[in-house]
């Protein structure tokens, strides 16, 4: 009777359960052919909840980020009248593409502490090759940069919620980018802090004639160089030959 009763007093005991995210993608798959220029991901949920709501506001962070691979940047000086290389600096890791969707401004939602547990800026996505952090202006140029081509996105006041529960938001993928696995991170917050995180991924990959030319240019590229140049040779001559009729 006395184990029972201390497993009762236990059983109260125990925290409620935390809140979860029940999450979707409009689509899990992207394909790039020759014509594509872009898509639109819809990624949408719910949160889950086996206790009464809690207390403080309630925030969605939504992080989707591409193949990462180390990258060396280079600064450009004008030396004698002309811009050359200068120095460079070598990323351990930068994320191809990263886009970071929240409810309301990061800083506002999102404490340093968990930026650097859960790496969701996109400050925080790029390492260094030592241990050290980069340096912020090689690192801000990196970002400008890539930001101009939409491959990094700060979408911030983007996710809806409806009734505390519901929440959706789009994320434009550009026609740029890098064939591989892109990792979904879903994340609640509340007071600036994350209580409960999923993941998912979305397979963006090269079909069709993109994917025969991507193979061929990686496994036979002396094959690839001649067909480039026999192409580039036929269409030269093609044209020339309906000028010549013309006139």
């Amino acid at each position: 009777m006395l184990r029972i009763f201390v497993l009762l007093l236990a059983l109260v005991a125990l925290p409620l359960r935390a809140e979860e995210i029940v999450a979707g993608l409009s689509q899990e798959h992207v394909d790039i052919t020759t014509n594509f220029d872009g898509s639109e991901i819809l990624v949408y949920g719910a949160v889950k909840r086996d206790a009464p709501l809690p207390a403080g506001d309630l925030d969605i962070i939504i992080a989707v980020s591409g193949p990462s691979s180390p990258l060396t940047v280079r600064r450009k000086d004008k030396r004698f009248g002309i811009w050359v290389n200068t120095e460079s600096v070598e990323l351990g890791s930068a994320p191809s593409f990263y886009a970071v969707a929240t409810t309301r401004p990061l800083d506002d939602i999102l404490s340093p502490e968990q930026d650097q547990t859960h790496r969701i800026s996109v400050e925080q996505m790029i390492r260094s090759v030592g241990v050290e952090a980069p340096r912020e202006d090689i690192r801000d140029a990196l970002i400008r940069i890539r930001a101009k081509g939409d491959l990094y996105q700060e979408l911030e006041n983007t996710i809806s919620i409806s009734e505390d529960t519901l929440f959706r938001t789009d994320i434009a993928l550009p026609a740029n980018l890098t064939e591989g696995t892109y990792h979904t991170r879903m994340f609640i917050l509340r007071d600036k802090q994350v209580v409960a995180q999923t993941d998912t991924v979305i397979d963006v990959r090269k079909v069709g004639l993109e994917r025969f030319l991507y193979n061929l240019a990686h496994d036979l590229p002396l094959v690839y160089g001649l067909l480039s140049l026999f192409i580039a040779v036929a269409a030269g001559w093609g044209a020339s030959t309906i000028f010549r009729y013309i006139k």
